[in-house]
């Protein structure tokens, strides 16, 4: 079975099931009011609104007992299409449904309903529902969990009701339900938000606000690091530096295309004059009129811009997490401006570039995702659908002659052009997508950016945009928990602690960390009156890797005893036999 058919079945079964929950609550909770309940990526959901009743975590098990009782008496889903009236009589005391209801008429659809048990049975129960749901609910809904409560503006707007979100999971057997609940267990454990603070990398003001995270020195050591290693390689492939203001007109996202797809996520500004700006949410059009300020000659191109800076969006705030989901977002951003002839070397430098970067940072498998568009809706992308066809066809055959094995998703595409998504598990099996190359002819189309052809002629450009690490604190997120804090040696922004056993030992511990910060290493020196014990256990809790203890014979000796945060003790070596070994990791990124 396909990864597609796969995903398609695990979301059938989690969209079953928060049926199966909203009929639990509704039995136990009779003046609940349910709203949606669609599957998401690690399970699914139900909205209700409760009224001044409060359901948490302690109710769970009186639900999930319920939702068994249920499921044992739900032979089959039935679909069945009502009339307005019809739909309207049997959410009569419901406004979240009615609108829904109301919606789907105006725009001609028909109103489906999915129903399962008897009519007139306790068990019964039917809801709006377009489906699909699983053929034998009494048969696999079995292995199921409720996770956790949070609050939810109806449709995400502030302005609507805050209703109860109900979070579970779902799976075909016990065994996968239980090795699902165990990652998250350990998930708790490697938490960006808890090891982030603990390791002083970042920290959170409510003066400043939700989403806007302020970066702290070895935060801020982190980011330069891994962005300076892109820039390296960018380099390498005859990239150039680029700088954008942060906010722009109106105008350069009409015409992108960006401010009719995006206008609800942005930060908008109007001048004393009244002139209409916003915070710059992406920052390919700028790029565009980097290219098109000067005429280009077939001679000039590929044009290579990389840049790495923040752009703003107006995320809501009960969608915020840590790291993970912010208002302002750095990304390691480049955009090569080429001919078709071109596109291919292009694309596989790019290619090239986050293979070797996502190895050094501790994930050496990457899957590939094609991320194409839905062809029953292509409203919501630029371009015409032969023009698609042809990027998407093309996207193909790179990753075939790349030798990559890949699955193709529909509906994931940008909505200028396909992208080929790289996507990635951590340590604990979860899967995250990661760096992304998007081949776009409609922006070049748009902004009319062209080159001139050794038959003098206008030929249209090909924009290619690639993230490396796409959101960095989204990247520097995910590389916390897959590293549990203890990042490779290379990017580790303190790699060595050195530890006098005594006082006496302060002014030779100062002279070996000068040597070591003079070879290119980040130092610290934990030259407190404290017992070494008490230093060494701080140092593994700040997970550095490398511990340096001298006391009276490494004095004497001119040497340093060395510790290894994952390997303990490694014996004594001159400081210069310990310069080299360390240095030969970083080089070689290990």
């Amino acid at each position: 079975m396909s990864n597609q058919s796969n995903k398609d079945n695990l979301d059938k079964l989690r969209h079953s099931t928060a049926h199966l929950l909203a009929k639990a609550v509704l039995d136990l909770y009779p003046e609940a009011k349910r709203t949606i309940g669609p599957s998401i990526d690690q399970g699914f959901y139900y909205d209700f609104d409760l009224g001044d009743t409060v359901i948490s975590d302690k109710n769970f098990a009186q639900i999930e007992q319920r939702m068994h009782q249920l499921a044992k008496k739900w032979s089959e889903f039935r679909q069945v299409t009502k009339s307005k009236d019809e739909a309207l009589t049997q959410y009569a005391d419901n406004g979240y449904k009615k609108e829904l209801i109301e919606e789907l008429v105006a725009k001609g659809e028909s109103l489906s309903f999915y129903e399962v048990g008897e009519p007139g049975q306790p068990e019964f129960y039917s809801d709006l529902c377009k489906g699909p749901h699983v053929d034998k609910p009494s048969e696999v809904l079995k292995h199921f969990k409720l996770l956790s409560t949070a609050g939810a503006y109806w449709r995400g707007d502030e302005k609507n009701p805050m209703l109860t979100r109900i979070y579970g999971t779902a799976f075909f057997s016990g065994q996968e339900l239980d090795d699902y609940l165990k990652m998250l267990e350990e998930a708790k454990l490697r938490d960006h938000r808890k090891i982030g603070i603990e390791l002083d990398l970042f920290t959170f003001s409510d003066l400043v606000g939700a989403g806007l995270p302020l970066w702290t020195p070895k935060g801020t050591i982190l980011r330069n690091i891994l962005d300076d290693y892109i820039w390296q390689l960018r380099k390498a492939r005859g990239y150039q530096k680029v700088t954008i203001p942060h906010i722009t007109k109106k105008d350069l996202f009409v015409t992108s295309g960006h401010w009719h797809k995006f206008g609800d996520d942005l930060f908008k500004i109007t001048t004393r004059e009244g002139h209409e700006f916003a915070m710059k949410p992406m920052n390919c059009p700028f790029h565009t009129q980097i290219y098109s300020h000067v005429p280009r000659s077939y001679k000039d191109l590929p044009q290579r811009y990389s840049e790495t800076t923040m752009v703003y969006r107006d995320e809501q705030t009960g969608e915020l997490h840590g790291l993970s989901r912010v208002r302002c977002i750095t990304q390691d951003d480049a955009h090569v401006f080429c001919r078709e002839s071109q596109l291919k070397e292009e694309f596989f430098a790019i290619w090239d570039i986050v293979d070797t970067f996502y190895k050094a940072c501790g994930f050496p498998q990457l899957e590939v995702r094609l991320s194409l568009s839905d062809p029953d809706q292509m409203d919501k992308y630029l371009g015409s659908r032969a023009d698609w066809d042809k990027a998407e066809n093309q996207l193909r055959q790179f990753a075939k002659e790349r030798g990559a094995e890949f699955v193709e998703q529909i509906g994931e595409a940008a909505f200028y052009g396909p992208k080929i998504d790289f996507m990635t598990k951590d340590s604990i099996g979860r899967e995250w997508q990661v760096a992304t190359i998007q081949v776009d002819r409609n922006m070049p189309k748009r902004f009319e950016l062209n080159c001139i052809s050794e038959d003098n002629q206008k030929e249209q450009v090909v924009m290619v945009h690639a993230a490396i690490m796409g959101a960095i604190e989204r990247f520097i997120a995910i590389l916390i928990e897959h590293h549990a804090g203890k990042f490779p040696f290379w990017m580790a922004p303190v790699q060595v602690l050195i530890l006098p056993i005594t006082d006496a030992q302060n002014d030779y511990a100062r002279q070996v960390g000068q040597e070591l910060e003079e070879s290119g290493l980040r130092v610290e020196i934990d030259d407190r009156s404290e017992r070494l014990q008490a230093k060494i256990r701080s140092a593994q809790l700040q997970k550095v890797p490398y511990m340096l203890i001298v006391g009276d014979k490494e004095v004497q000796s001119r040497s340093v005893a060395v510790r290894g945060g994952g390997t303990g003790d490694e014996g004594v070596m001159k400081v210069a036999d310990l310069i080299k070994k360390l240095y030969e990791i970083v080089v070689n990124k290990a």
